[in-house]
């Protein structure tokens, strides 16, 4: 693939999970008992990168889609946009490790899930340096518990995308 077309890709993908970041901050979530839990949307295109492309794209997009998020959500260089461009980074280069190492025998659910358990474990962490308190590691079973559903929710969907992308023979590439 020609550096331009790279680009475009890239480019098109980052604007898709910025538009589903933002969709998703519509959606009234049952999750009220655990401030800040979210499905994920924007990873379903993270863990499509992850899949389908290399590793830079993978963390291009990511941290582009927080950056857009944050400059245009108005949480730019807040806890907030530190805690998303964290979880966002580690979640990707877990997916992208798990993928790599687990060729074949970790599907692409559970790649997700990692990816959502690292997401989770991360922003916790973050927060509780950024915060100076161990408090907010209260969190972490229930953003663990859910964790595990919106995993497999994002790794359905991404997995059904990947299935008819014309690049899924690239996902054993190796790239």
């Amino acid at each position: 693939m020609s550096r331009v077309n790279t680009l475009t890709k890239v480019s098109i993908l980052v604007a898709l999970a910025s538009a589903l970041h933002a969709v998703e901050a519509l959606i009234p979530l049952p999750f009220i008992i655990v401030p800040g839990a979210k499905l994920g949307l924007a990873n379903i295109v993270a863990l499509y990168a992850v899949q389908t492309m290399g590793l830079g794209q993978a963390l291009a997009i990511s941290f582009l889609r927080t950056l857009l998020g944050g400059l245009l959500g108005g949480t730019f260089l807040n806890v907030g946009y530190y805690l998303s461009t964290s979880g966002a980074l580690a979640s990707t280069l877990v997916m992208y490790g798990v993928s790599r190492s687990a060729r074949g025998r970790i599907s692409v659910v559970g790649v997700s899930v990692s990816g959502a358990f690292t997401h989770n474990l991360t922003q916790l962490a973050v927060a509780s340096v950024l915060l100076k308190s161990l408090g907010v590691l209260f969190y972490l079973p229930y953003l663990l518990v859910l964790a595990v559903p919106t995993g497999i929710f994002v790794g359905l969907l991404a997995g059904r995308i990947i299935r008819i992308s014309p690049e899924r023979s690239q996902n054993r590439s190796g790239r």
